[in-house]
C-alpha cells in the first residue's frame, strides 16, 4: 500500500485529479490512501480517496504508554514478615556465584550459610536496590531507541493578490547526529547498567557478610554473658559473706568495700552484655527482614585454617570482588561517554525534507541539511569534563586497589595475632583449672579461705573470657576477610 499525503485547499473531491479544479471558500486537509490491492472497492483502485486525518491521532495514541498511579502502602502490609513458607524454597534455588543453595529449617539453629542466604533473599534494603537497578535497565532500553523524526506544517492564506491557493509548507526532519553517536551511547548505557548490577551484587555480598558477622557477634555475646552471669553470682556470694563477716566485726570495712566494688563491676558488665546482646539480636532480625520479635537460633561456625596468604588473597580479591568489576564497568562507560564527547565536536548534522505548495499552485520538494559550525566551542568544555571524569575514575580505582590490599593485610595480621593469643590461653588454661580445683578442695577442708578459692576460680573464668574473646575475634576477622576478598573462605588459596 502506498501512502500519499496531499493537501488540497478545497472541498473534498472524488479523486485527487479533480481536487485542483474545485475551488471554494471552505478549505480542509485530506489524507489520501491510494492502493492497488484488487480486493478493494473499484472506486478506490481507480484512485478514489478517503479522508483518514481525523482518525490519525487515534492511531498514534493506540501505541502510546499510559499512566497509572501507584500509591505508597502506608498500612501494616509494608511491615509484614516475609513468606516463611516460601523462604526454604527460595533458599534452595538461589543462584549466586558467592552463595550456594541451602536447606533452611527455621525451627532448627541456622548456620552462617543459611543466615547469608536469608539476608540476600529478604533484606528490605536489597529489595529496594533491585528495584533501583531496573532504572539502569530502562536507561539502556532508552539508549537503544532510534530518535523520532520531526514534522512541521504551516499554511499562509493569500490576503491580497491574484493567486487562488493557500501557500502550504511542510518539512520532515531526522537528527543524523543521534544516529552517528548511537553506538557509543549504547555502549555507555550498557556499561553503566553492568556497573549498577555489579554494585548490586557487591551490596548483596556485603549484606550477607554483615548478617553473618552479626550472628557471630551474638554467639560471642551469649558465651560472654554466660561467663559474666557466673562471675556475678560468685561476686554477689562473696559480697554477702563479706558483709555478714563485717557485721560480726570479723573483717575490716575496707575489705567489705573491695567486695562491694567487685560485685558492682560484675553486675555492670552483665548488664552491658545483656544490652549489647539484645541490640545485636534486633539488628540481625532487621538485616534478615524479619519482625523484631522473631527468635533466631544460631549454630556456631568452625574456625578457619591457620595458614593465610595475604598476597594470594589479594590476587583472589582482584578476580572476585564485584565492586572492583563495577568500577571497571563505570570506567568503560566513561570511556564511551568521552568518545561521544569527541564526536560531538564535529558537525552536528540534521536532514530535512521540505515540501511546499505555493499560492500559485506550484509544488516544490527538496532536501535541506542543517549543521552547527565547529568554530569557537567545538564541545571543548564537554571533552574537558569527560577527560577529568575519566582521570578521577582511574584514580578511584587505583585507590580502591590500594585500600583492598591494605585491609586484607590488616585482617590477616589480626587473625594471626588472635590465633597466637588463643594458643597461649589454651596452654595456660589447664594449669589454671588444676589450680582452681586444688584451691577449692583446700577451702572445703578449711586449709584456705573461701576468698582465695573464689579468686582462683575467677582467674580461671577470666582466661575463659579471654579465650572466648580471642575466638570471637578470629571469627569476626575471618568474615571481614571474606567480605574483603569477595569470596567465601572455602575458595581461599591454601
Amino acid at each position: 500500500m502506498r501512502l500519499l499525503m496531499s493537501f488540497w485547499a478545497s472541498h473534498l473531491s472524488p479523486s485527487p485529479a479533480k481536487a485542483g479544479a474545485q475551488l471554494g471558500t471552505r478549505r480542509k486537509w485530506s489524507l489520501w490512501v491510494v492502493t492497488s490491492v484488487p480486493q478493494l472497492d473499484p472506486g478506490l483502485r481507480r484512485g478514489r480517496g478517503f479522508c483518514l486525518l481525523p482518525a490519525l491521532p487515534l492511531l498514534l495514541l493506540a501505541s502510546c504508554a499510559t499512566y497509572a498511579p501507584l500509591a505508597l502502602d502506608r498500612g501494616a502490609s509494608a511491615l509484614d514478615a516475609p513468606d516463611l513458607a516460601a523462604l526454604p524454597s527460595a533458599a534452595g534455588t538461589i543462584d549466586r556465584p558467592y552463595l550456594k543453595p541451602v536447606a533452611i529449617d527455621l525451627a532448627q539453629p541456622l548456620d552462617p550459610d543459611a543466615i547469608a542466604v536469608i539476608a540476600v533473599i529478604a533484606n528490605p534494603d536489597l529489595k529496594a536496590r533491585r528495584e533501583r537497578a531496573g532504572v539502569s535497565d530502562a536507561q539502556l532500553f532508552a539508549a537503544r531507541l532510534l530518535p523520532d523524526p520531526t514534522f512541521s506544517i504551516g499554511a499562509s492564506p493569500v490576503l491580497s493578490g491574484p493567486d487562488p491557493f493557500v501557500d502550504i509548507a511542510s518539512s520532515l526532519g531526522v537528527d543524523l547526529n543521534a544516529l552517528r553517536t548511537r553506538g557509543v551511547t549504547i555502549a555507555a548505557a550498557r556499561a553503566a547498567t553492568d556497573q549498577v548490577h555489579l554494585d548490586l551484587a557487591w551490596a548483596e555480598w556485603q549484606t550477607a557478610g554483615q548478617a553473618r558477622l552479626q550472628a557471630a557477634r551474638i554467639l560471642g555475646l551469649e558465651r560472654s554473658a554466660a561467663l559474666a552471669a557466673i562471675t556475678r553470682a560468685a561476686a554477689d556470694s562473696m559480697l554477702a559473706r563479706t558483709l555478714r563477716a563485717a557485721g560480726r566485726g570479723d573483717l575490716a570495712a575496707d575489705q567489705s568495700n573491695t567486695a562491694r566494688a567487685a560485685a558492682y563491676d560484675a553486675q555492670d558488665r552483665q548488664r552491658m552484655l545483656d544490652r549489647d546482646l539484645a541490640a545485636a539480636r534486633l539488628d540481625l532480625a532487621r538485616q534478615l527482614g524479619l519482625p523484631p520479635a522473631t527468635i533466631i537460633r544460631l549454630a556456631p561456625d568452625a574456625l578457619p585454617a591457620p595458614a593465610l596468604d595475604a598476597e594470594g588473597l589479594f590476587a583472589l580479591a582482584r578476580q572476585r570482588r564485584t565492586d572492583l568489576k563495577a568500577l571497571e564497568a563505570g570506567y568503560a562507560s566513561e570511556e564511551a561517554t568521552l568518545r561521544k564527547a569527541v564526536l560531538d565536536q564535529f558537525l552536528t548534522l540534521g536532514l530535512t525534507v521540505n515540501g511546499n505548495r505555493d499560492s500559485a499552485g506550484n509544488t516544490l520538494v527538496g532536501p535541506a541539511i542543517n549543521f552547527t559550525v565547529p568554530l569557537w566551542n567545538r564541545n571543548r568544555g564537554g571533552i574537558a569534563i569527560e577527560r577529568a571524569t575519566r582521570a578521577a575514575l582511574k584514580a578511584e580505582y587505583d585507590a580502591r586497589l590500594f585500600q583492598t590490599r591494605a585491609e586484607i593485610a590488616a585482617a590477616v595480621s589480626g587473625i594471626t595475632v588472635a590465633r597466637h593469643q588463643r594458643e597461649a590461653l589454651l596452654r595456660d588454661i589447664p594449669a589454671a583449672e588444676r589450680f582452681a580445683e586444688a584451691t577449692r578442695r583446700a577451702a572445703d577442708r578449711g586449709d584456705l579461705s573461701l576468698a582465695t578459692a573464689e579468686t582462683a576460680e575467677q582467674a580461671l573464668r577470666d582466661k575463659w573470657q579471654l579465650l572466648a574473646q580471642s575466638e570471637q575475634d578470629i571469627t569476626e576477622q575471618t568474615i571481614a576477610l571474606e567480605l574483603l576478598t569477595g569470596a567465601p573462605k572455602e575458595t581461599w588459596p591454601s
